[in-house]
């Protein structure tokens, strides 16, 4: 399950986010995982995501997506290992918080000539893969999250 916070509905009529729970549940089924973790997503302004990018990595800049993970997940997945980080009101496991520029969307969505659909739920996949523990540190990572990346968009027919 995946909440998002749209405060200052930047990206209202943008995207209907019912798109983003596609992109949630179509992850999990790529992957073959049960759908018992959930996330948070929270839309904000450059300002915002740049104050925190510097805060988080150090590194004064807007930047596109922040991924924060609440636990260290490696795939395939062990339960028995993650017990402390179930929700206990909810029985699932938390995964994280995502933070997306809106504007910075927008802006790549026209620099790279789709739809600001796409980008979003492009953004958003690649910040819930790294916190399911998916990165692109090498050539070998990267191919591997890319792959996952690809089947999913292409799965809910979501394209360049």
């Amino acid at each position: 399950m995946i909440s998002v916070y749209d405060e200052g509905k930047l990206l209202d009529g943008e995207i209907d986010t019912d798109v983003l729970d596609e992109i949630w549940c179509e992850l999990f089924a790529t992957l073959g995982l049960k759908d018992n973790f959930e996330a948070e997503l929270t839309v904000v302004s450059k300002d915002e995501i740049r104050a925190l990018n510097k805060e988080a990595r150090g590194v004064d800049a807007v930047t596109d997506v922040l991924s924060f993970p609440t636990m260290n997940v490696t795939l395939p997945f062990d339960e028995s290992a993650h017990a402390e980080d179930v929700d206990p009101e909810t029985g699932r496991y938390i995964l994280g918080d995502v933070v997306l520029c809106a504007e910075r969307a927008k802006e790549q969505a026209q620099e790279f000539g789709h739809s600001v659909k796409r980008e979003v739920c492009y953004l958003t996949l690649h910040a819930l893969c790294h916190l399911l523990g998916f990165d692109h540190e090498t050539d070998e990572d990267k191919k591997k999250m890319r792959k996952v990346e690809e089947d999913v968009l292409s799965g809910l027919g979501i394209t360049r």
